[in-house]
């Protein structure tokens, strides 16, 4: 069997932390499963800028673009560590990544685990059921008010000049102005919301339940939200077997927090959804927990959705769920696309092994009000992937 070519850049501070946890976990797939992988691990980030002079070695891009089935990717930032235009070292491996390979739609899945403390409702469970919280986001990824930055990050990959926008007058605005673009067009908004109504179809048939799409926007104010909503009615009446809704985004906030057993699959413009899956986070225990996936038509990137978190940097206390539940989104997007029923099979089991870790009270971190290390929670959750796999090849 052919092994899967799999990139893996650590990043900054806890990011380093937690993809070794993540590799603890494919290790024992690798040991247990009929499933291989590649694995080429680069350099990247603040640190490494500070370090080298260096955001990433010459031709990383061009790996990442020509010899990699999948990417995962720690966390990048770093303090002090910026470019001299002021941009955040390291910010073309993953914004430069997300534009260069078209990663256009940024999928977060938001669910509360039992035995995880809800962060709204109180640590006693019994009085909100984890149940109710289980929807997927999908923001935007390449357009909106990351415009600009990704555009000069991917240039920056590619070697490539910088071209920046320059505006010479801001009519009635006196003194000292910055201005950033907010591009929405109809190319980039009319794939994310096809993509986010066949997710919803697939989310449909395996859960065996109705879906809905909800489109959040501020469509009410704003010319970029008002053709995204166009869209999105366009392409709902083209699937009439899904159920919609429409939310503009300061109404969604509240929304979100107080009902969110009425979201299944949500779909955002690029800013908007970058705010809207962190306040997400809340719901499914924080930040901690929080995974996501970057996906194109041809490559994809899987990555939590926390930061480097300096602070905690080399005290090995964060939590690695989220890099781990990223991991599995990884399997589970390889073995779709690939037909690979053992790799489907491999994320299901570190799916279960992840649930069944909170359900029976497994060690946790500071953040869900534990003690254990990082390497503690991704040890037991690989001794529990590798009790599993040895049965179900036992059986096989």
């Amino acid at each position: 069997m052919t092994a899967y070519r799999l990139t893996v850049l650590p990043g900054d501070g806890t990011g380093r932390e937690v993809v070794a946890e993540a590799l603890r976990v494919i290790t024992v797939f690798e040991e247990n499963s009929p499933s291989s992988f590649d694995i080429t691990e680069i350099p990247c980030g603040g640190q490494y800028y500070l370090e080298t002079g260096e955001e990433w070695p010459a031709g990383s891009f061009e790996h990442c673009r020509d010899n990699s089935d999948a990417i995962l990717l720690g966390a990048i930032g770093w303090p002090d560590a910026r470019l001299p235009n002021g941009d955040m070292a390291g910010g073309q491996t993953i914004l430069g990544l997300r534009s260069g390979l078209k990663l256009f739609a940024n999928v977060r899945p938001v669910k509360l685990y039992r035995g995880v403390p809800h962060k709204v409702h109180g640590i006693h469970q019994q009085i909100w059921n984890p149940d109710l919280v289980d929807m997927v986001m999908i923001r935007e990824n390449t357009e909106g008010l990351y415009h600009s930055l990704l555009r000069r990050m991917e240039q920056k990959a590619k070697g490539e000049k910088d071209s920046p926008i320059i505006i010479d007058e801001f009519p009635g605005l006196d003194g000292e102005v910055a201005w950033d673009p907010r591009p929405i067009s109809r190319k980039g908004s009319e794939r994310v919301i096809k993509f986010a109504f066949d997710f919803a179809r697939h989310r449909q048939r395996k859960m065996g339940a109705p879906q809905t799409v909800t489109c959040v926007d501020k469509s009410n104010v704003t010319r970029g939200c008002r053709l995204f909503r166009s869209i999105f009615d366009e392409i709902s009446e083209e699937n009439p077997d899904i159920g919609t809704n429409k939310a503009y985004i300061d109404a969604f906030t509240m929304w979100l927090m107080r009902d969110p057993e009425d979201l299944d699959v949500v779909v955002l413009p690029n800013m908007f959804g970058d705010i809207a899956t962190d306040l997400a986070s809340v719901l499914q225990g924080g930040m901690g927990m929080a995974a996501s996936a970057n996906l194109g038509p041809k490559h994809m990137l899987f990555e939590p959705v926390h930061g480097s978190s300096p602070k905690y940097a080399g005290l090995n206390v964060v939590n690695p769920i989220a890099t781990l539940q990223s991991v599995q989104m990884m399997f589970e997007a390889l073995a779709y696309r690939n037909e690979d029923e053992n790799l489907d099979m491999c994320a299901d089991i570190l799916q279960t092994a992840i649930q069944q870790h909170f359900e029976e009270g497994g060690c946790v971190t500071y953040d869900l009000g534990g003690s254990a290390s990082t390497s503690e929670v991704g040890q037991a959750i690989a001794d529990r992937c590798e009790k599993m796999l040895r049965e179900q090849f036992a059986m096989a």
